[in-house]
């Protein structure tokens, strides 16, 4: 992957001194039941900002976990928007006015140990940025910091292909977390729209036999057609049976556990073969916790590998996956609401019918 731009912005954490300009509609969470749509001020840049009028923003499967949100309430949610550039700061040389941009919601210092080391999520500046409000507003300020992963668009490139850079972004740095080796299986456990990514990139990476696992068998069959091999419908205790009748005993070279559970990351580690790497994909609440039998780990050299959001070099690299249509919207992107419809937006993200959600906004 390409290493990302040095920064050529100004170290500074800009939006608190913002001015208000007229009036913007958000849609703010207090609970993944009780979304609002409310009024607020719309936010004029500062000198290093841009201020992006909103055109579209993903539900992401974080966005609808109870436990995670609830903490974070009140919030306006949304972190994968695609939008227009409507103002730019006096000190903004990269954007202007009328640009189509993807705006990431973290970015890096590129100086720090951990950037040094391209372990980005653990720089001190990419966990203190953020764009405000959030995406699931009408218009959303973007800081000096986030412009570093803050990409211009192509004309080909629609709104709702946008919207799946930043989930892209997270399954580029999965994969490579669990270092997938042409013609090697991978188990994937979880078919939603982050499973069914997980699918789609494994295949342009040449994988071997690519395995889907869910609850639902309506989502198993889409990820068959999607590109997975084989499917398994998980019932009770199944899948480590499951898989080693598939691969007649070797099991899975790599395994992506999707859901945020123990258990399911217990299951996940009876399904990796010798050598494998298991990586955990998503957040447990904190106070689960995960038995393991060290011995078999150990003689087995079973990795595990946590794989926490992505960095620039992810967003580019998923980028250029979307840009050449191998992560297409037309497949993946099941449902779009106005901002207007937002609670219906996120009930339908939580039914296993749907895969990608998407709030559009007018104009």
């Amino acid at each position: 992957m390409a290493e990302p731009p040095p920064h050529r912005l100004p170290l500074t954490f800009g939006v608190a001194a913002n001015k208000v300009h007229g009036i913007m509609k958000v849609a703010r969470l207090y609970d993944v039941s009780d979304i609002r749509i409310e009024e607020c001020a719309k936010p004029e840049p500062g000198p290093g900002d841009l201020l992006v009028r909103t055109r579209a923003c993903g539900i992401c499967s974080g966005d609808i976990v109870p436990w995670y949100m609830k903490r974070k309430a009140p919030l306006v949610p949304g972190h994968e928007p695609a939008g227009i550039v409507e103002a730019a700061g006096a000190a903004v040389r990269d954007f202007k006015p009328g640009d189509r941009v993807f705006a990431h919601h973290h970015a890096p210092c590129f100086q720090c140990a951990a950037c040094r080391r391209g372990e980005y999520v653990q720089c001190s500046t990419w966990r203190a940025t953020k764009i405000m409000p959030g995406g699931m507003s009408e218009y959303f300020t973007v800081s000096a910091e986030n412009q570093r992963d803050t990409l211009k668009l192509p004309d080909s490139m629609s709104d709702a292909d946008a919207v799946l850079i930043e989930p892209a972004a997270c399954v580029v740095k999965s994969v490579r977390r669990g270092a997938l080796k042409p013609g090697e299986s991978i188990l994937i456990i979880g078919l939603g729209i982050m499973g069914m990514l997980h699918v789609k990139i494994a295949r342009h990476l040449g994988a071997g036999m690519i395995i889907g696992a869910d609850l639902a068998e309506l989502r198993v069959k889409r990820a068959l057609e999607l590109g997975a091999d084989r499917g398994i419908v998980v019932d009770g205790d199944n899948l480590a049976t499951q898989v080693r009748e598939i691969t007649g005993g070797a099991m899975a070279d790599v395994v992506i556990v999707g859901p945020g559970s123990s258990k399911v990351m217990a299951a996940g580690i009876a399904a990796a073969g010798k050598g494998a790497t298991v990586v955990q994909f998503t957040y447990t609440p904190p106070e689960e916790e995960l038995i393991v039998n060290p011995h078999d780990l150990y003689f087995n050299e079973t990795r595990l590998v946590p794989s926490y959001s992505c960095g620039p070099d992810d967003t580019r690299a998923a980028f250029n996956l979307v840009a050449a249509g191998v992560i297409d919207s037309k497949e993946l992107v099941t449902h779009r609401f106005p901002l207007d419809r937002v609670t219906e937006a996120f009930e339908t993200a939580r039914r296993p019918e749907s895969l990608k959600v998407v709030v559009t906004f007018p104009g």
